[in-house]
């Protein structure tokens, strides 16, 4: 019939969204979703506890506020999953257990630096740690492939698969 229209084919690859090399898949590691909740618990013990014990003044109430939204961000950061996001983790998370460590030693006020201290053990864990290692997508991806070679993925500086 010449007025229907025909319907296209599906295409098999989709072209909303290019794929990158290197790039993540939607979904982020479990560690890494795990890290962000971490840091997102911080931030709400940190912001409860500041707040439920500080003099009641308006510059130590801020202060209480502002580290509760930077962990909070740090912690919206992390969720990207990136290898430069958990160099950033890692850094503030020590200078907040640095931070705690001092307080609890001149001012015997321990707020949360466990909480501090078993986020960055939990970020420094080698598994964490690979989880955000980035990833090398030239060498595994002719690795992978069966129309190539078994020695292929040696040419591309990855070792052969035995």
């Amino acid at each position: 019939m010449p007025g229907q229209r025909t319907r296209r084919p599906v295409p098999l690859v989709d072209y909303r969204r290019p794929r990158l090399a290197g790039r993540r898949s939607a979904r982020p590691h479990s560690l890494v979703s795990l890290v962000g909740r971490l840091l997102l618990a911080q931030a709400g013990a940190c912001a409860a506890l500041s707040v439920g014990f500080s003099r009641r003044n308006l510059p130590s109430l801020l202060l209480a506020v502002g580290i509760a939204a930077a962990v909070a961000s740090l912690a919206a950061l992390v969720r990207s999953g990136s290898h430069t996001s958990w160099l950033i983790a890692v850094t503030a998370e020590s200078g907040l257990v640095a931070v705690g460590l001092f307080r609890f030693v001149y001012a015997g006020y321990l707020g949360g630096t466990l909480l501090a201290i078993i986020t960055l053990g939990t970020l420094l864990h080698p598994a964490v740690s690979r989880a955000f290692a980035p990833v090398r997508a030239g060498a595994e991806a002719a690795v992978d492939r069966p129309g190539l070679p078994d020695g292929a993925g040696e040419l591309q500086g990855s070792p052969a698969r035995s």
